[in-house]
């Protein structure tokens, strides 16, 4: 199969015409405001149009790049599996699990046996989707000996128990009760491949289910696919989608501003608030899509003192920090993650800056000389910003913040286990896979080290009650604690924003990154 290298390295472009950028940069930042919901609306405006290559721009892997969709970890690693393979369910825009290859699912009352049939759907060779398949794909991702993102999601099922009840139903046997099994199926690379797939296919003659077939594939460079006409949910508009890798946001940026691509992915809020005016490309906000916070390790001084933690998330000027750090480019946060997702707490008071207060409360905790070290990184948008902003915010209180920034390869590993308070990012999950995989004594990823045993005890009654009403005052419980005395001062909510060409129609304006119509280019068309 050969490669189309029509549109070679735009990542390498971007080094050679980064100057032009700031140049339309400014040009586009001169303009007046205009009215978003107004723009939003022309642009969505009129009857979807079938024809066309559409060309979307990530950051992407290099030459280690594959279409293995178990081994997805970057966006455009997503992008590319949502287009060519299915997952029996996805996140809606609240992160609540909607179906997809799964026609349903129903649970036995114990809540550890989920009957899952599924929808007439084939794969692009034609064969229908099986339960076998499903059991295949998950037995694939559940593989000990490798490494794919979506193992420690699958962990509730047992494997070796579940079966096929016939050609289109899977029965799901989980090793304990689990309320929120949709969530599993919908987890972050758990897409279905055929039982008759090749290892060394992936890349070159990938079968999936997806609304895009394969034309051809060069890693590090670009992805050519052309419509599905048998794809179970109705053929896409395009004729052919391409992915252009292009690393640094000012290839992005350039190559949409000069039309060698139509989708830029991945834009910070400088660039989005200097372009959305111009007229020239149409901005798009994906709101809610990323919390933003400080992290507090909570098992060694100064934080193993809930007055000091306290004392912080009344230092924060949350409307500063997202001015400040995220150049507006979202909302204010109240020391909870998952703002407008299903189980939200959102009864609980808005959370302001009371540096009095603040005082008061570290006199108690005898730390009315706090001194601390701030980890930061360029790692991520507004990290640094925010660090300095909070720095300058807690001198108010009497707090010394002394800012570290570390490395932006090996930071998220670093502040795992390391440092005292640094500043933490996550992005769109139900708040259930938030509370497992980060807040619970033995979660791998429990950057706070909050561990109570009691806490853990009422995630387990949340995931035991059918319920969904009972099983959401579990969730506010736990919620209303974390809001009390928890390790996360949550100060914001970043958008995630996206550029393109103003002929470009159909890209959904409420789905955080990695939901269910995040990159749909199967619903997008050229006008």
């Amino acid at each position: 199969m050969t490669h189309d290298h029509h549109l070679p390295g735009l990542h390498r472009r971007g080094l050679l015409i980064a100057s032009g950028a700031a140049g339309a940069l400014a040009l586009t930042g001169c303009a007046g405001a205009t009215d978003p919901g107004t723009s939003d609306a022309k642009a969505e405006a009129g009857t979807p149009k079938r024809g066309g290559r559409l060309r979307a721009a990530f950051a992407g892997g290099g030459a280690s790049e594959t279409l293995d969709p178990h081994l997805s970890n970057l966006f455009a690693d997503a992008a590319r599996a949502k287009a060519l393979y299915d997952k029996l369910a996805d996140y809606g825009a609240d992160l609540s699990a909607q179906p997809r290859l799964a026609d349903s699912w129903e649970p036995d009352a114990t809540l550890k046996r989920w009957k899952v049939p599924l929808r007439a759907a084939a794969f692009h060779d034609g064969k229908p989707v099986t339960a076998a398949d499903v059991l295949h794909s998950y037995r694939r991702i559940a593989d000990p000996q490798r490494a794919f993102r979506a193992r420690a999601s699958l962990e509730p099922i047992d494997l070796s128990a579940s079966r096929a009840l016939d050609e289109r139903t899977v029965e799901f046997v989980l090793k304990r009760p689990t309320a929120e099994f949709p969530n599993v199926m919908a987890a972050f690379g758990a897409y279905i491949i055929p039982a008759s797939a090749r290892e060394g296919d992936f890349d070159h003659a990938p079968v999936g289910s997806g609304p895009f077939r394969l034309v051809s594939f060069a890693p590090g460079r670009s992805t050519l696919l052309r419509r599905n006409d048998d794809y179970w949910e109705g053929a896409p508009h395009l004729d052919e989608l391409e992915f252009v890798v292009a690393d640094e946001e000012s290839a992005r940026v350039n190559a949409l501003l000069g039309g060698q691509v139509e989708y830029a992915h991945e834009l910070n809020p400088a660039t989005a608030r200097a372009l959305e005016d111009g007229g020239r490309v149409t901005i798009v906000r994906l709101r809610n899509s990323a919390m933003q916070s400080f992290a507090m390790k909570t098992d060694r001084p100064p934080f193993d003192d809930r007055r000091v933690r306290q004392a912080l998330f009344l230092v924060a000027g949350r409307a500063e920090l997202v001015r400040s750090a995220l150049s507006g480019a979202g909302e204010i946060g109240n020391d909870l993650f998952g703002k407008g997702y299903e189980y939200y707490a959102d009864g609980l008071p808005q959370r302001e800056q009371d540096l009095g207060r603040a005082r008061r409360l570290l006199k108690e905790a005898g730390a009315d000389d706090l001194r601390i070290t701030l980890d930061t990184s360029p790692v991520a948008t507004g990290f640094t910003e925010a660090a300095a902003v909070f720095r300058d915010q807690a001198a108010k209180a009497g707090i010394t913040v002394r800012v570290r920034t570390g490395s932006k390869d090996t930071y998220w590993k670093d502040i795992l286990d390391a440092g005292t308070l640094c500043c933490y990012r996550s992005g769109a999950m139900p708040i259930e896979s938030h509370l497992s995989q980060r807040l619970l004594t033995d979660s791998t990823t429990n950057a706070t080290h909050w561990r109570h045993r009691d806490f853990d005890d009422l995630y387990r009654q949340a995931q035991s009650t059918k319920d969904p009403g009972q099983r959401a005052e579990v969730y506010a419980r736990m919620q209303r604690r974390l809001y009390t005395e928890g390790p996360f001062l949550s100060w914001g909510f970043a958008d995630w924003i996206l550029g393109t060409a103003r002929n470009v129609r159909g890209v959904a304006r409420q789905a955080p990154a990695n939901t269910l119509d995040w990159a749909r280019f199967d619903k997008v068309w050229l006008a």
